[in-house]
């Protein structure tokens, strides 16, 4: 069994732990992973496992929890056992912590360039350095900015902070994650850029999951339009027929799936209270649908069990982030796509990993979320 370390926020080693029951560690590359560890009671050191402690996999710096909820577990049948069941969330959900604050002058917080250097003004305004210092978290510091990523601009309004860094990096394809430094003795908030092992390039060796090259144990394939949009209206400010409204799209006839997509929030002024030239706000206003349409696109989930003996080596040919193909020729399937979540399962009987390539499974709060979203703000009279 791989060992997990205690630490305290601080970073200070409590104890390890190597003789649990189970535990699954999701990593994920651009919303939060989880764990959910499951031990004996009565072993050793099983009382530090206490809410606000840190766990951490080995000594991988990137593979770091905090305890969220801890309960004694129920079996099968329901009747409460002699295991602790500890759950928690990587890291860099502490982001989940902090709103985006406007600043006094204006309505918006709003940042424009790089999506890393994007990402890291929203983090510094929030967490590292905010103008209220109650907000600030002190044992969190930025990665230098390398302005790596697409060009974006970006605006938000008391939206969670994690939230809208997950919508950036669904964007722009980077990942992000708090990774640890024992030197300083800090969490060290940074973005990610994905390798491409697709078998069409030539830069690095290519990975392909297939069950016929004795990589992936189990794939299950999924492919549907019901979630499917590619028209959108959308509206900003103003109320009834005075209300502005732009149309994205180039559907036509049968193939076309219209939504409505409510984006009152956009500003229609500077950050001085100006108003912004009308092409400015329309402009704006069709570069939220089109964000908005990227959530609407037609499904196409792929997830494997990767053999933990296959020809490719986890975090060494493979890793989070990366872009591979998967292939299954009896089904006539050959797709390249991000790994964008990773399960590491431990238990008494062995290793396992679990990939989701591409987009996950919405959960039903994902879907209701996604629909509450789109209710119309024409309601608000």
């Amino acid at each position: 069994m791989k060992p997990i370390r205690i630490l305290s926020p601080t970073l200070d080693l409590i104890a390890e732990i190597d003789n649990y029951e189970s535990l699954l560690f999701t990593r994920r590359w651009h919303e939060v992973g989880e764990f959910e560890l499951r031990i004996n009671r009565h072993k050793k050191h099983t009382e530090l496992l206490q809410r606000g402690n840190l766990i951490m996999l080995g000594a991988s710096r990137n593979k770091v929890g905090i305890i969220r909820h801890r309960e004694i577990a129920l079996d099968e049948n329901g009747k409460k056992t002699e295991s602790w069941l500890v759950k928690g969330i990587a890291l860099k959900g502490v982001a989940a912590q902090r709103l985006v604050v406007p600043p006094a002058n204006d309505s918006h917080d709003r940042a424009s360039g790089a999506a890393e250097t994007v990402m890291k003004h929203y983090v510094n305004n929030h967490i590292v350095n905010p103008i209220d210092v109650k907000r600030k978290i002190v044992m969190i510091v930025l990665a230098s900015d390398q302005q790596r990523g697409s060009s974006i601009s970006w605006e938000s309004r008391f939206k969670n902070l994690a939230e809208e860094l997950v919508e950036i990096s669904k964007a722009s394809g980077l990942g992000w994650d708090v990774i640890l430094d024992f030197e300083r003795k800090k969490w060290v908030f940074d973005v990610f850029v994905g390798r491409d092992l697709t078998v069409n390039q030539s830069v690095n060796p290519p990975v392909i999951f297939s069950p016929q090259f004795e990589s992936l144990k189990q794939l299950s394939f999924v492919e549907s339009d019901f979630n499917y949009r590619n028209y959108g209206y959308i509206a900003g400010q103003g109320e009834g027929e005075d209300r502005r409204v732009v149309e994205v799209g180039e559907a036509e006839g049968l193939s076309r799936i219209e939504t409505f997509i409510d984006a009152r929030d956009v500003a229609e002024q500077d950050g001085n209270q100006q108003a912004l030239p009308e092409s400015e706000i329309i402009a704006k206003l069709q570069q939220r649908g089109q964000q908005k349409l990227s959530e609407f696109t037609q499904d196409f989930f792929l997830e494997g069990q990767i053999l933990t003996n296959s020809p490719f080596v986890y975090e060494k040919d493979y890793d989070l982030g990366d872009i591979v193909t998967i292939q299954n020729r009896e089904w006539g399937v050959t797709r390249d796509a991000r790994i964008t979540e990773i399960k590491e399962i431990y238990e008494a009987s062995g290793f396992q990993i679990e990939a989701t390539f591409g987009e996950s499974r919405p959960t039903l709060i994902k879907k209701l979320k996604q629909e509450l979203s789109q209710v119309s703000g024409e309601i608000r009279r």
